[in-house]
């Protein structure tokens, strides 16, 4: 009996001993040298230099660069805020410490779809309280206000909408699904008239139907979005005061008698998340521990690993975050996940390295390589 006491305490004692070296940041974030935590400095330079060198060529001036961007699209107009953003900034987080940073990780920018990640997670939260019983329960029965009619939209699953496969069809806030980036084919007569694809078949990128989720989560939680997100996430794990989340100037609805702005997915027409790297470090660094912050578990581990299944439209996509399963970063693990925003925005989490890099205004089509350098710098 003695024996099986002292095992017993001896295990309890390791468990928590071994529970306590996960290091969580307070207030003021801990760095470590890289060569303290098994990583090559000279390697991890480079990797900076490389992102501080290859800046995206998105105009510094947000409203410009997003005017450019869509141009192309059918009466497209700015419908909520925009802010000349930085340069090139970011740091990597390895075991929790920040062993690297550049440029200003404090400066609040737009991250533009990053911000879908963060939707994603209000999400997750709904699922978590209850208040959504099941992702393949359909829309139409949560928000019954006419946006899901029809037999089409009627068969809409919040799976749907997180796969961004639902081929919803409608007009929200003004603006009409067919018009986000349209085929270079054909013209609004052909885009209005399209057949449908079946729900969960197709993938297409496509902000009205992100902020038709962003919609539908407010109908739910009957509270503005960015507050669900500070109470349940951002406070907890310390974020900063300065973040903000936006919608479009005539997104408010009444909800209880109240008007509450439903939040955009992205800065495609202005809006969206206003958020510094520093802050977007933590939020990483909750998703890299599977939502467990200290000694909360804020958001569910099933959800964390939800979001990172590939999705049968697109194996490259979960909900609403991207996968690097068929290695479109050629010589990085497949099993890599990231948040990604237009300009060069991303939050990766590297589960097999225990590593978050948030990098910002990067070059696209050098992520890959940057990426690859931050592998190569942690010991195996």
């Amino acid at each position: 009996m003695k024996n099986i006491l002292f095992v017993l305490v001896f295990t309890l004692f390791f468990v928590t001993a071994e529970a306590q070296t996960v290091y969580f940041p307070d207030s003021n974030w801990q760095t470590k040298k890289p060569d303290e935590l098994n990583m090559n400095k000279m390697l991890l330079d480079s990797a900076v230099k490389f992102a501080i060198k290859n800046e995206n060529d998105f105009n510094r001036d947000m409203r410009i660069a997003t005017l450019n961007a869509y141009k192309n699209e059918p009466d497209f107009k700015i419908l909520g805020p925009t802010k000349d953003r930085g340069g090139p900034a970011g740091l990597i987080i390895k075991n929790g410490y920040i062993v690297a940073s550049w440029g200003d990780i404090n400066r609040v920018d737009m991250t533009n779809s990053v911000t879908k990640s963060f939707l994603s997670t209000t999400a997750g939260l709904a699922i978590d309280a209850g208040l959504i019983k099941n992702v393949t329960d359909k829309v139409k029965t949560y928000v019954w206000d006419g946006t899901y009619d029809g037999e089409h939209n009627g068969k809409i699953t919040w799976d749907n909408l997180l796969t961004q496969s639902s081929d919803w069809s409608g007009t929200l806030f003004g603006l009409q699904d067919w018009a986000d980036r349209p085929p270079k084919e054909g013209g609004i007569d052909d885009w209005k008239n399209r057949k449908l694809n079946e729900p969960g078949t197709v993938f297409k990128y496509n902000d009205v139907r992100v902020n038709l989720l962003a919609y539908s989560l407010l109908q739910v939680w009957r509270r503005p979005l960015p507050m669900v997100l500070k109470e349940k996430i951002m406070d907890p794990i310390g974020a900063s005061t300065t973040w903000r989340w936006y919608g479009y100037d005539d997104s408010f609805v009444n909800i209880d008698g109240v008007m509450m702005q439903s939040v955009s997915g992205g800065g495609h027409h202005g809006g969206g998340m206003f958020i510094s790297a520093a802050d977007q470090a933590r939020f990483g660094l909750l998703f890299l521990r599977k939502g467990k912050w200290k000694n909360q578990q804020l958001i569910s581990e099933k959800w964390v690993n939800a979001v990172h299944r590939p999705s049968a439209a697109n194996k490259n996509y979960g909900y609403m975050w991207w996968i690097n399963s068929t290695k479109n970063w050629k010589q990085v693990s497949s099993a890599i996940y990231y948040a990604l925003g237009a300009g060069g925005n991303y939050i990766v989490i590297d589960n097999e390295h225990d590593l978050v890099a948030v990098v910002r205004w990067i070059d696209d089509n050098k992520m890959g390589d940057f990426m690859n350098l931050i592998e190569q710098s942690v010991s195996r």
